[in-house]
């Protein structure tokens, strides 16, 4: 069973971001499963890797448009990916030298983050992408 049911409510009505959000839910969820059948550590760790790597580029794909279109808020929002980036990459550190473990707390916090996100940040941008062409 999904942590994350990607559903209409999260849709920020751009195509490309849209289909970026769903492969992060899919990368939390299958993160989800592997703590939910004790994966070996390696497993964990290569979703984790993969997680990072595929939030900056969809965080790049975001800024990328922001600069293009003058989003009044980038700085702001440019900031938000940043600190999440970090403590991602914390998270790892620690979980690679045996010093924090997967736990429902990361899960949460992954998801909260990332439902947050979508809902509040980036439904904000949505409109003032479409008004500029993206759709």
């Amino acid at each position: 069973m999904p942590l994350i049911t990607w559903s209409d409510k999260y849709s920020v009505n751009i195509k490309e971001i849209d289909e970026q959000h769903k492969k992060l839910v899919g990368m939390i969820n299958e993160l989800h499963d592997a703590m939910m059948h004790a994966k070996s550590k390696e497993v964990s760790v290569e979703i984790i890797d993969k997680m990072a790597e595929y939030t900056k580029y969809h965080f790049s794909t975001e800024e990328k448009y922001m600069k293009q279109f003058r989003y009044p808020d980038y700085e702001v929002h440019k900031i938000s990916h940043e600190k999440f980036v970090e403590q991602v990459l914390e998270f790892k550190k620690g979980y690679e030298s045996g010093k924090t473990g997967l736990t429902y707390d990361l899960l949460n916090f992954l998801k909260n983050w990332l439902v947050t996100h979508i809902q509040a940040s980036d439904k904000k941008y949505a409109p003032f992408f479409v008004e500029h062409g993206l759709n």
